[in-house]
């Protein structure tokens, strides 16, 4: 609520949209804050959304392991993720309705 009132205060309405880094955070807790942070009324008519990367991969890429063998599994991990993302850009997400290998950190915790 924070993020989104000091948005309101300080963002133009001519920026088209504000994009966050999840940074650390993990697929699940990713796509909750996304939500959240969309089911606020606001009124600014700028999109509030993530620069996913690894809060994105994090399942696809565990899913692969590196191995062909694991291609089609991987690319529906990838597609939940997305599903599970575009649901909460629009404030719809309902918590644990897409499959998630890792809801605890992304890939960042592996380095």
């Amino acid at each position: 609520a924070y993020s989104v009132r000091t948005l309101e205060r300080t963002v133009p309405s001519a920026v088209p949209g504000v994009c966050f880094n999840s940074g650390t955070l993990g697929e699940e807790e990713a796509s909750l804050c996304l939500d959240a942070m969309n089911r606020i009324e606001r009124k600014g008519p700028w999109s509030v959304t993530f620069g996913f990367s690894s809060s994105l991969q994090t399942s696809a890429v565990r899913t692969w392991a590196g191995s062909s063998d694991n291609l089609g599994a991987a690319q529906a991990a990838l597609v939940a993720r997305c599903r599970a993302n575009g649901e909460a850009n629009l404030g719809k997400y309902a918590p644990g309705s897409q499959p998630s290998l890792d809801t605890s950190r992304s890939l960042a915790g592996d380095v």
